[in-house]
Formats: structure tokens, C-alpha cells, sequence
């Protein structure tokens, strides 16, 4: 049985801070390997545009081309939209009954965990390793010292994929912040011009 932890965003585009994250997690936690889980669009982002899934599966695949403990999941293609955390977890628990499946969550994430659909269902069945974020609410005290809850001294990441994308919108280089093979694509694309 593989500890997997899932790391879920819709990586528009996927950046440096999102490898250095994952890669810590693989490398200072019990997991074998981290799956970037792909997701079309976010319940609570209804309004924002976002690339194709082809075109940000194909930035995550260059990205992850040489990092072997890095995958990719794209379950939440599949699934009926919009994508409530709860129902992929179950949805990749009876893809791969064998799997541990540990949830990877910014600390952000917490401060409002509490109204996700079926967040205690989740809590009950699965573990959660948090990194740190900025936060300006504060975390229910309810998740401070779950038995589940773990959290991590992962690298604060200083960069989002909205900077990228703003950056890349007002003709910015950005490519420091991008991996290359990524940034070859999407400036070949003319991706967010």
C-alpha cells in the first residue's frame, strides 16, 4: 500500500512554489508520492475564466516530466461539475481501494474547512497535512489539534498562479516562476497574453 498525498488546484498555470511544495512533502513526510489532482474549476471560484483541462494537464505533465515521485490525476475530469472534494475522495478510494490517501490543504483552506461539503465525513475517513499560508481568519479550534490534522513546517510559497498570469497579461517575464518546459509551452501558445 502507497501513502499517496493529493494535491488539488487548478495549476493556472502550475508554478515553482507548487513543485518546491510537493516536492518537500515526498521528501519530509511518510509519503511515497504526491498526485497533482487536476481540477476543471473550483466550487467557489465560479466566476473566474481558467484555461482548458488539456492545456493545464499539459503545463502539470512538462512540469513533473523528471520529478518520478510526482503524478498526475485528472479523476476530477470525470466527475460531475461542480467538483466537491468529498465525492473525488470517494471516487479515488474505489478506484484504488489498496491506496492511503492523505489530503494536502493550505493552512488558508482551514480557516473555512468547516463548510465544505462533507468536511467531517473527510476528517473521519482520510488524514490532512497542512502547509503554511497566510492566513486573516482565524482556524476553528475544532481542526488545531485533531488527531488527524498535521501540520507541517513546509516552505511558505510567496508566489500565486494569478501573479503568474497577471504578469504574464501586462508583458512581464515570469518565467522564473514557471518551469521551463512549461514556459517554453505556454509562451509558444501565447498562453494569458
Amino acid at each position: 500500500m502507497q501513502k499517496i498525498g493529493l494535491f488539488f488546484g487548478t495549476f493556472d498555470p502550475i508554478h515553482k512554489g507548487h513543485l518546491r511544495l510537493a516536492t518537500y512533502f515526498v521528501e519530509h513526510t511518510d509519503l511515497d508520492v504526491v498526485w497533482f489532482v487536476i481540477t476543471p474549476q473550483n466550487p467557489f471560484k465560479q466566476d473566474t475564466k481558467i484555461l482548458p483541462n488539456t492545456e493545464r494537464l499539459e503545463l502539470v505533465s512538462l512540469a513533473l516530466q523528471k520529478h518520478s515521485k510526482l503524478e498526475i490525476s485528472t479523476v476530477e475530469f470525470d466527475l460531475p461539475q461542480p467538483n466537491y472534494t468529498y465525492h473525488t475522495l470517494t471516487e479515488l478510494k474505489k478506484q484504488h481501494p489498496q491506496q492511503h490517501f492523505v489530503l494536502l490543504l493550505g493552512a488558508d483552506t482551514m480557516t473555512a474547512f468547516d463548510r465544505w461539503k462533507g468536511y467531517d465525513k473527510i476528517i473521519s475517513a482520510f488524514e490532512l497535512y497542512i502547509y503554511p499560508r497566510k492566513i486573516v481568519e482565524p482556524i476553528p479550534k475544532l481542526f488545531l489539534n485533531h488527531p488527524k490534522i498535521h501540520w507541517t513546517d513546509a516552505p511558505i510559497i510567496e508566489i500565486s498562479s494569478s501573479e503568474i498570469r497577471q504578469g504574464i497579461e501586462n508583458g512581464e517575464d515570469m518565467s522564473d516562476w514557471v518551469p521551463p518546459a512549461s514556459w517554453n509551452y505556454l509562451t509558444e501558445k501565447k498562453l494569458y497574453q
